[in-house]
């Protein structure tokens, strides 16, 4: 009986999905307003993101401004959260950018390297 018990319970977690394959990433898909000072709710210093596309883990789009590509651009969700990560750049150098999904919001910091700063921001969809 005991067996028995062992094999059902295996079995039904091997058909159960785990929340990481419950996961959509697709709901980051769509334009981002990302709100580059939000400690201070009068600045209105914003940037965006349009995420365009999700394959196989990877992001494309555009990240601070429109003609700004995303490079290099995973999403992870093992941990039962979705992360992403990406670099774009312009003219003033490379920008290394992560965040998270959680409550509809992203939640994340973009590193400049030319430019000796990090920001962190929190983005809300469009």
């Amino acid at each position: 009986m005991k067996s028995l018990l062992l094999f059902l319970f295996v079995s039904l977690c091997t058909i159960i999905p785990t929340d990481t394959e419950k996961l959509d990433s697709d709901v980051l898909i769509g334009t981002w307003q990302l709100d580059m000072t939000p400690e201070n709710p009068n600045d209105e210093n914003f940037a965006m993101m349009r995420i365009r596309k999700i394959r196989d883990g990877i992001i494309k789009g555009t990240f601070y401004r429109e003609g700004v590509k995303i490079q290099d651009g995973r999403i992870n969700t093992q941990t039962g959260t979705i992360y992403g990560a990406l670099v774009s750049g312009d003219n003033s150098g490379k920008y290394n950018t992560s965040f998270y999904f959680k409550d509809g919001k992203l939640y994340g910091s973009t590193h400049a390297l030319e430019r000796g700063f990090l920001a962190v921001w929190v983005a809300t969809k469009e």
